[in-house]
């Protein structure tokens, strides 16, 4: 029985790291139409920058190089927006797609031409000891990544659904043309959303790479998390907590119980597993706008 609630605790504090670049998805979907198949590149470029900025700079505290790193990616998101999305305002939803697979490929260049594409240590910014909690022992990364996590996400769901510029994005989400009526800016929205959605992935990198081998190719972690905003929806915020403690305890509780008959593998698939069948049964999510067209 202790092993099940270990595995599913632990499931609970991964669910909710994917939930925070989940929510970097969802922000930029809400704001402008765009599934940003490259949030996975952003985490990776954030791990990056505050690996050069504390392993390989001067600075006198560690933390400053987070703070710079942070402060790097929300120029970066600002730049992807304002650069590459939107010029392409007004354009098909399947050109989105394709330019942000192109900005994934981009990325993954750009940081392979910058710093190499050779393995480093990635700085340790959390405890290597464990969390003990009574017979409960967590990864500490984890664990205080996922406190942190769930501050953001209820930080997040407050400022978009409690405060007046928070709802302007939903006004956006729903309808640029209908915002734009009412004196909302879209474009700023869209800004916005673009470096919000870096700088989740800036704190995404620092917990899934605390102190493990940085390379791009972990780059990968940023498509757990579509699995988790397809199923909360797309549109949804307060939605994407609760997908992501559903693919994290199921991944932990398939790599607890299943991986070992199989021989692997489960706890890998098993967040697309969710996704196909969310896209087949319940495209719009658990929270998502179900929009009627009328004919």
């Amino acid at each position: 029985m202790i092993y099940f609630v270990q595995c599913v605790l632990g499931g609970i504090l991964l669910g909710l790291l994917y939930a925070v670049i989940a929510l970097g998805l969802t922000i930029v979907w809400r704001s402008g139409r765009i599934l940003n198949l490259a949030q996975g590149e952003l985490v990776i470029v954030g791990g990056f920058l505050i690996w050069w900025f504390i392993a390989m700079t001067p600075l006198p505290q560690w933390w400053l190089g987070i703070i710079i790193a942070f402060g790097i990616m929300a120029l970066l998101g600002l730049a992807i927006e304002r650069g590459i999305f939107r010029p392409l305002i007004g354009q098909p939803v399947f050109t989105l797609v394709m330019m942000t697979i192109g900005l994934l490929i981009l990325l993954r260049g750009l940081v392979i031409v910058i710093f190499g594409g050779e393995e480093r240590p990635f700085p340790q910014i959390f405890p290597i000891e464990h969390v003990v909690l009574g017979p409960f022992s967590f990864d500490s990364a984890l664990f205080w990544g996922g406190i942190i996590a769930l501050l953001i996400v209820v930080a997040l769901a407050w400022f978009f659904e409690r405060t007046r510029y928070g709802r302007r994005f939903s006004a956006v989400a729903e309808d640029h043309i209908v915002a734009q009526s009412m004196g909302i800016s879209v474009k700023q929205a869209v800004s916005v959303a673009w470096v919000l959605a870096a700088m989740l992935g800036g704190f995404a990198s620092i917990v899934f790479l605390n102190a493990k081998t940085l390379t791009f190719i972990a780059s990968e972690i940023g498509f757990r998390g579509l699995p988790v905003a397809l199923l909360a929806g797309l549109e949804s915020v307060r939605g994407a907590p609760l997908a992501g403690l559903i693919v994290g305890i199921g991944e932990s509780l398939a790599r607890a119980y299943i991986d070992p008959i199989t021989g692997g593998g489960m706890a890998e698939v098993f967040p697309y597993i969710v996704m196909v069948i969310v896209v087949l049964f319940r495209p719009q999510g658990l929270y998502g706008w179900k929009i009627i067209e009328r004919g």
